[in-house]
């Protein structure tokens, strides 16, 4: 019999082929259960709610025996018991009861949080702390093996001491004493001083001719005395015990109680290349956008100069707080951990609004009318709050600390030199480590003032470069540490770390954001909440990740547990703890490369490098000889001092050929492909470099004109395709005349070797393009003549200087530190580099001959046994950043 063909439609996952048991309302999409577990916790889609599809068509699939009435099942739910119950559970009376499954949808919506944090957190630790837990597991029966010998090696010793006690005590204090013999002595002189007293006492009773003093006396003067004593009073504890001994004993041993695991930031989280944009709104009821409260991931308060409005993501307003004051600049405003509002009212009044905004309670009355509370921040690691005020007669600040019952517990008003901090705090806010960070609107230029939280000040930070001017509105931490704050001058968000030191440009004034004013940070899921000053729009950012790729849970492990993915730099904060200078440095090899110069070198590996000079591009080893050369590479830039090729990390060339196309050479030196295709004659490319970080390629390009000399900077990505264009400053002036090599730092800096006309200099830029420093010698404008140039692994800048035949180290922010190398008859003089992150040695070409040398003056911090480690009084000299000099 034919079967009858039924079509059935089987849900697949929207992003692979498994098969759909999750649905996410906020997409919407379909999702299995992998990528349910990556959507939830991926920080672009962390705050989306995901269901069940059996939650989503609301069927509970389990239906439960009642333990009451096994041949029932529940249908019902007790509400004031909070028991399900079947028909048949008579015995709650008229208690009120709901249908299981409103019960159910209740429930979950109440613990809503609980049930996000534990899929897009809790999910996330696991995979790092599970691994951890077991090898504890494993070597925690070793350790505490250890301490168990321990212990029972003190035990053994008290043990000893006591009994050696218990000894000395009978030997040497009751041997001295027979009991026996002073009771017997004791009763005898008893007994006999009774009879005396009886005889003594008949005799006054026979002859009343003694009157009762005169024989009260006589008794005194005729009885002998008799002093009886305790025996134990005679016995004292000899000095052999030692009441420090048996302490240390017992207390020698400690096992310290840990409490829950924790994975910090830092392993957990990094910054992205570049801010990526999430979304924008316009928030409907108000004019600017100066200050920002998040509730919830869609939930925020919004305040201008005279409205103060609940708003979600679409900007419309779900509530008007009426008495909020109406003519401040600042923080007016801040939401504690029950998602209760706190702000400044009319009257200068600190209030709480309930979290169903239903009842409105003074939380701070004002009592001194001198001093206006002008910003509020209340601090999730402590339950503070945080009030900065100013001062209207002498315009000076403070910041003042209440607990949570209201009461003034700290005022941080004054340096150590009795110097005033504030001039007038604007926005306050607080660090992970609990420091306190003001934006002090001065007048001229205002400041980032910053104090440790018992009120130390920690350092003020006034503009890049310091003194140049700032004036902060908006401030905010992120998880990070990090300190962002906008900046009225430039009409940026500048980044600071903890300590104060200027770190980027995270945003400028742009189309969609306006002039940035206001900063929120929403630490659920890690984006910044950004509002115009310039009009009622607010932009929403994310420019931190998380370390894992959701995908490869390797990785996670491999980023959390300090082994370094191959194929990848160390972190620098790593390497700034496990390497450091040496002095002097050390020239391990030299060699003499057959039938070229040495005007760029490109590292493939240890013992392998790309040499060339005007006329040739060849591959050698560390013999010198040839092992493959290069026919169409370009051969008439000028002398050929130019950085025309690069290695990208699959050991493939990438070189500039005679037709000024950038191609791509196979590693098995077989396929030549052109991976970027000159498209406009007037502009010509002088160098490459590719990014290890990004896999991007950057391109030095100069403009072919007699009398114009400009350059600028292209980034293209792993596709060709072009993304950025570095060209000018932010008052439009151009950075570059002649890009002649090219290099990334470790922050992602881009720097460059600029070779102008008369005086060249080595510009750097940060990732985004934005202007950091030009270096043109030492000391500054004293005349540079850069050629080639590279980056160590900490972050330092190395650039071979015509002028002084020298290659200069600059540390990453441009200040100089030293003439690492000089020219000398073995190297002649320094006109290329290279740096081999792996061997952490330094390949130096020489201009006037066809030398390379290899030179090494980085070394391990634990290098106990190397022969290259510093001698101790060379290492004093030249730890941290000190100048190393070698001649």
């Amino acid at each position: 019999m034919e079967t009858a063909s039924i079509p059935c439609k089987v849900h697949q996952c929207s992003k692979c082929l498994g098969d759909t048991e999750y649905y996410c309302v906020s997409c919407p999409c379909d999702l299995c259960p992998q990528c349910k577990e990556n959507h939830v916790k991926d920080l672009q889609t962390i705050d989306h709610d995901v269901v069940s599809h059996l939650d989503k068509i609301n069927y509970i699939p389990t239906q439960e025996i009642c333990v009451r009435h096994p041949s029932h099942v529940y249908r019902k739910y007790c509400e004031p018991c909070q028991v399900p119950v079947c028909y048949h559970c008579t015995q709650l009376g008229n208690h009120r009861q709901l249908v299981i499954t409103t019960s159910y949808d209740t429930k979950r919506e109440q613990h809503r949080g609980t049930i996000h944090t534990i899929r897009s957190e809790a999910l996330f630790y696991r995979p790092v702390l599970l691994p951890r837990i077991k090898t504890d597991f494993k070597t925690c029966h070793t350790e505490f093996s250890l301490y168990q010998s321990e212990m029972l090696t003190k035990a053994q010793a008290l043990m000893h001491l006591i009994y050696y006690i218990q000894n000395d005590f009978m030997c040497n204090v009751f041997c001295d004493f027979d009991f026996k013999h002073r009771c017997l002595k004791q009763k005898k002189e008893m007994i006999v001083h009774i009879v005396s007293l009886q005889r003594y006492v008949h005799i006054y009773e026979q002859r009343k001719v003694i009157r009762p003093l005169q024989f009260l006396s006589s008794i005194k003067t005729a009885l002998a005395q008799i002093h009886l004593t305790l025996h134990t009073s005679q016995l004292s504890m000899t000095e052999s015990l030692n009441k420090e001994d048996v302490m240390e004993s017992l207390s020698a041993i400690q096992i310290t109680e840990r409490g829950n695991r924790r994975v910090g930031n830092q392993g957990l989280l990094k910054l992205t290349s570049v801010p990526e944009f999430h979304q924008s709104l316009t928030v409907t009821g108000v004019g600017h956008c100066l200050d920002f409260s998040c509730v919830t991931p869609d939930r925020v308060w919004v305040s201008d100069r005279n409205n103060l409005i609940l708003t979600d993501t679409t900007g419309v307003p779900l509530h008007r707080v009426e008495d909020s004051w109406s003519d401040l600049y600042g923080g007016l405003h801040t939401v504690n951990s029950e998602s209760e509002l706190i702000y400044i009212d009319r009257n200068y009044n600190i209030n709480k609004l309930s979290k169903d905004m239903k009842t409105t309670t003074r939380f701070i009355e004002r009592t001194d009318s001198t001093w206006w509370q002008r910003c509020v921040y209340w601090s999730p690691s402590t339950g503070d709050l945080l009030v900065g005020m100013w001062y209207i007669h002498t315009e000076t600040g403070k910041v003042t600390r209440y607990n949570q019952s209201g009461q003034l517990t700290q005022t941080i008003q004054h340096d150590n030199t009795g110097r005033g901090l504030y001039s007038i705090p604007y926005y306050i806010t607080e660090n992970n480590n609990g420091d306190v960070v003001v934006s002090d609107y001065g007048y001229g230029s205002g400041a980032v003032v910053v104090t440790e939280r018992g009120g130390r000040h920690r350092f003020s930070y006034t503009g890049r470069p310091s003194g140049l001017g700032l004036r902060p509105r908006g401030i905010c931490t992120d998880a990070l540490s990090h300190i962002l704050v906008c900046d009225y001058t430039t009409k940026t968000v500048q980044m600071l770390d903890k300590d104060g030191q200027f770190l980027s440009h995270l945003l400028t004034k742009s189309q969609e954001m306006g002039e940035p004013w206001s900063l929120s940070y929403d630490v659920n899921t890690h984006r910044l909440w950004v509002g115009s000053g310039s009009n009622n729009k607010v932009c929403v950012y994310r420019y931190i990740t998380r370390q894992d790729a959701l995908t490869d849970q390797t990785r996670v492990m491999e980023s959390l547990s300090g082994i370094p993915t191959p194929g990848t730099e160390k972190p620098q904060q790593e390497n700034q703890c496990l390497l450091k200078l040496m002095s002097p440095p050390d020239i391990l090899q030299s060699l003499t490369v057959t039938s070229v110069g040495c005007n760029h070198i490109s590292c493939v590996t240890s013992d392998r490098v790309w040499v060339s000079d005007r006329n040739n591009l060849i591959l050698t080893d560390t013999t010198g000889v040839p092992l493959h050369r290069v026919e169409d590479s370009c051969s008439d830039l000028y002398d050929g001092n130019n950085g025309l090729h690069t290695v990208n990390s699959e050991s493939e060339l990438i070189y500039i050929d005679r037709n000024h196309n950038i191609n791509k050479l196979s590693k098995d030196i077989k396929t030549t492909t052109t991976f970027i295709e000159r498209t406009d004659s007037t502009w010509r490319p002088r160098c490459v470099y590719w990014s290890p970080s990004t896999g991007d390629l950057l391109v030095g390009v100069c403009y072919i004109n007699n009398y114009i000399k400009i350059g600028k900077v292209t980034r293209y990505n792993q596709s060709g395709q072009l993304t950025q264009t570095i060209q000018n400053d932010n008052t439009g002036r151009g950075l570059y005349s002649g890009p002649h090599y090219i290099t990334e730092n470790n922050n992602g800096d881009v720097v460059v070797s600029d070779c102008g006309y008369g005086s060249g200099a080595v510009v750097v830029t940060e990732r985004g393009g934005r202007h950091c420093f030009s270096y043109t010698g030492r000391p500054s404008g004293s005349g540079l003549r850069p050629r080639g140039i590279c980056t160590d692994a900490l972050s330092h800048i190395l650039v071979c200087d015509g002028r002084t035949k020298t290659v200069q180290m600059l540390d990453k922010d441009g200040l100089f530190l030293s003439h690492l190398l000089t020219k000398s008859q073995e190297m002649g003089e320094p006109r290329s580099l290279s740096y081999d992150v792996n061997t952490h040695c330094l390949w130096v070409g020489s201009r006037h001959n066809n030398k390379v040398c290899i030179c090494r003056y980085i070394t391990r911090q634990d290098a106990l046994t190397d022969e290259h480690r510093p001698r101790p009084d060379e290492e004093a000299m030249f730890s941290s950043t000190s100048a190393v000099e070698w001649r």
